[in-house]
């Protein structure tokens, strides 16, 4: 019998105590062994030449970075960070190798594909509705969910425009491109799918000071994140394992 072959798993998150909770958290969804998860912090270490044939798939992280901060203004490891991201989903595209993109990463997909990031959509923390297009309902990764359920924001931007042959998923009131997929085997999420309420409220603390809401609101937010039910996202990623290794 074949080995399965391992998922890779990129974060750039600088703060230290948010990185393993979010390794565990995209695991926990995708409920695949620890052992078949590959991680690489992008904030650390260059990605490097990545063999996308020795993965059944690979899932980008968030991120306290904003592909909308002007390029004189971020930092050098932003910068390559975004370089590696690019250059990994250029070849992903190419190889149509099963992608998923989240939260910061949906920023940096959408540029690539020369679509339009911009800050007139941002959503604070919290639970939001989530409403799926009727191509959403049919699509193979996001159709094994309800057609509205709620999900976990907090971003300050998001896609604007839609990358040209991208083919919108799912919309919330505030935020019109929730996700989209490129392709066949490309997908691009806003919300957080992989996260708990539990774990959002964890996260939250961690970021209390990046401006996702005020930070004298953290335990008024803290008690509605702890109020919400979410359930749902969290089947996109264990779909997303069962489409990867049905590519074989």
């Amino acid at each position: 019998m074949t080995p399965e072959r391992p998922f890779l798993f990129l974060s750039a998150r600088p703060e230290v105590e948010a990185v393993g909770p979010e390794v565990e958290s995209v695991r926990r969804a995708m409920d695949v062994d620890a052992g078949r998860l590959e991680h690489v912090r992008l904030d650390v270490e260059p990605l490097g030449d990545v063999r996308l044939e020795e993965f059944a798939g690979v899932v980008v992280g968030g991120s306290p970075y904003n592909v909308t901060t002007p390029e004189s203004g971020k930092h050098p490891v932003q910068r390559r960070v975004e370089s590696d991201l690019a250059r990994l989903a250029e070849a992903a595209l190419e190889r149509d190798a099963p992608l998923l993109f989240t939260c910061y990463g949906i920023g940096v997909l959408t540029r690539v594909l020369g679509g339009t990031v911009g800050t007139r959509h941002g959503e604070q923390a919290a639970a939001v509705e989530i409403a799926l297009t009727p191509e959403g309902a049919a699509d193979p990764l996001t159709g094994v969910l309800p057609e509205r359920f709620d999900a976990l924001v907090a971003h300050k931007e998001s896609t604007e425009r839609l990358p040209h042959d991208a083919v919108l998923l799912a919309s919330s009131a505030a935020c019109p491109v929730q996700v989209y997929r490129v392709g066949r085997r490309a997908y691009a999420t806003q919300f957080h799918p992989e996260v708990s309420a539990h774990d959002f409220i964890a996260r939250a603390q961690v970021y209390r000071h990046h401006g996702y809401f005020p930070a004298s609101e953290l335990r008024d937010v803290s008690a509605r994140l702890a109020a919400a039910s979410v359930t749902e996202p969290q089947r996109m990623l264990r779909r997303f394992v069962e489409l990867a290794d049905a590519v074989g």
